[in-house]
C-alpha cells in the first residue's frame, strides 16, 4: 500500500492496539473508506483476547482535522451517516479508549476523540466542532454525547461559532483529561495504558457501561460478577502484597453500548 494513501493503521503490542488515522496530505483528515472501514476494524479488535486498551490517534503531530471536506461535494447527508457510524462503533467499544491528540482535533476528528473515554492531548493543540462554518446540521447523537462531555454552555460555545479552543480551555470544560507539555504525550500515554491494562476487564466493562446510561445491565453485571474470579484475585493480591492476576474476558455479551 502506498504509505500515503489515507488510511487508518492498526497495530496491537502488550494489549494495547493502536489506531492512527493516516492522511498526511490532508491533516489526517477522515475519507469515506476511513469511516467506513473504522467499525469493522473495531469489531476485529474488540475480538481479539490479546486487546486490553484501544489507543487513538493522528500519524504526525495532528491528530485529526475533520472530514476530507472535498468528499462533502458526493453527498453531505451520507458523509455524515458514516461519520456517526463509526462514532458510534468507538463509543461501544467494550474496553477502555483513550484519544492521544497532538495538533488538530476538529470536526469529525473532534467526534472521534469525544467518542473515547479520555483524551490525553499535548500543549498546543486545538479543539474545534465546526459544523456552522459549512451549514451542516450536527447529529443529534454527537451533540448529545458533547453535551454530556462538556456541559451545554461550551457545547453551544463550539457548535455555534466553530472557533477553536485551546488546552486549557479544553481541561477546563471537560474536553481534555489531561494536557501535558510538548514532547511528554508519548510516555504518558504508554504509563497510563500500562495501568489500564493491568486493571480488572470486568470492572472497566461494567463501569463503562453503566457510565453509558445502561441501566438494563445491571442484573447482567451482577452475574458476571458472582461468577468472576477477580473479585477473589484482587482481595487475595492485596493481601499478598503483590500484583493482582485478573482474568475475565468480555465476551460476545459483555460490551459496552
Amino acid at each position: 500500500m502506498d504509505r500515503t494513501e489515507p488510511r487508518l493503521v492498526a497495530t496491537v503490542e502488550h494489549g494495547v492496539a493502536t489506531v492512527v488515522i493516516a492522511n498526511p496530505a490532508k491533516r489526517n483528515a477522515m475519507t469515506p473508506a476511513m469511516w467506513r472501514s473504522l467499525p469493522e476494524l473495531l469489531d476485529r479488535l474488540s475480538a481479539d483476547p490479546a486487546v486490553r486498551v484501544l489507543v487513538l490517534t493522528g500519524a504526525g503531530d495532528t491528530f485529526c482535522a475533520g472530514a476530507d471536506i472535498s468528499t462533502l461535494r458526493e453527498g453531505a447527508e451520507s458523509a455524515q451517516d458514516l461519520a456517526v457510524a463509526a462514532e458510534e462503533a468507538l463509543a461501544a467499544f467494550p474496553l477502555p479508549t483513550l484519544a492521544a491528540v497532538r495538533g488538530y482535533c476538529v470536526g469529525g476528528g473532534g467526534q472521534l476523540a469525544a467518542a473515547c473515554d479520555l483524551r490525553f492531548a499535548e500543549e498546543g493543540a486545538s479543539f474545534g466542532i465546526t459544523p456552522a462554518k459549512l451549514g451542516i446540521v450536527y447529529p443529534a447523537s454527537s451533540t448529545r454525547r458533547l453535551v454530556a462531555l462538556v456541559g451545554p454552555a461550551t457545547a453551544k460555545h463550539l457548535l455555534f461559532s466553530g472557533e477553536l479552543i485551546g488546552t486549557e480551555r479544553a481541561l477546563r470544560t471537560g474536553l481534555a483529561d489531561e494536557v501535558l507539555p510538548a514532547g511528554g504525550l508519548d510516555e504518558r500515554v504508554e504509563e497510563y495504558i500500562r495501568v489500564l491494562a493491568s486493571r480488572s476487564r470486568l470492572t472497566q466493562a461494567a463501569a463503562k457501561e453503566f457510565a453509558a446510561g445502561r441501566t438494563d445491565r445491571e442484573a447482567y453485571w451482577a452475574g458476571e460478577a458472582r461468577t468472576s474470579a477477580d473479585a477473589a484475585e484482587g482481595v487475595a493480591a492485596f493481601l499478598e502484597r503483590r500484583a493482582p492476576r485478573f482474568t475475565y474476558a468480555t465476551g460476545p455479551t459483555g460490551t459496552a453500548g
